[in-house]
């Protein structure tokens, strides 16, 4: 596959698993070895994985849209950075709903195999999620 081919196939990610919650790609998409590295969820494993932890922030954001700004492709790895924006209406690990909307900007670089996704890092602005939804306080601003 080429990098362009990758490029569409996190784009098709991005669109059909996140914005319109079409598990089914997972298992198209995913490789049976997958592996996430993601500091909101260190042990992400697999198709299955990659489901629950979908579900985790499809119930919590169920208005959850990501949006793809960038992406840059070099041999069997893709970057794409994002920017999410949903409306928190669900528990999320224990914050109960509070219906802010959060908007959170992330990077994600995912390698493919064979078509598939077998790797991938994301880091993402978890602190500015929190502070939006007002768990975390905003630092507050320096006196002049």
């Amino acid at each position: 596959m080429s990098a362009e081919d990758n490029k569409a196939i996190a784009r098709r990610s991005f669109d059909e698993i996140w914005n319109k919650g079409n598990l089914a790609v997972v298992d198209e998409v995913t490789a049976a070895n997958y592996v996430a590295h993601d500091p909101t969820s260190p042990d992400l494993k697999g198709p299955e994985g990659l489901k629950q932890f979908i579900n985790l922030y499809r119930a919590a954001f169920p208005d959850i849209q990501l949006t793809v700004e960038d992406q840059i492709a070099e041999g069997d790895q893709v970057v794409s950075r994002w920017t999410a924006r949903g409306t928190h209406k669900g528990e999320l690990q224990g914050i109960p709903p509070t219906g802010k909307q959060g908007t959170v900007t992330g990077i994600t670089i995912t390698r493919y195999a064979g078509g598939k996704a077998v790797e991938a890092w994301t880091n993402w602005d978890t602190l500015g999620l929190m502070q939006q939804l007002g768990v975390v306080p905003m630092p507050e601003q320096g006196v002049g």
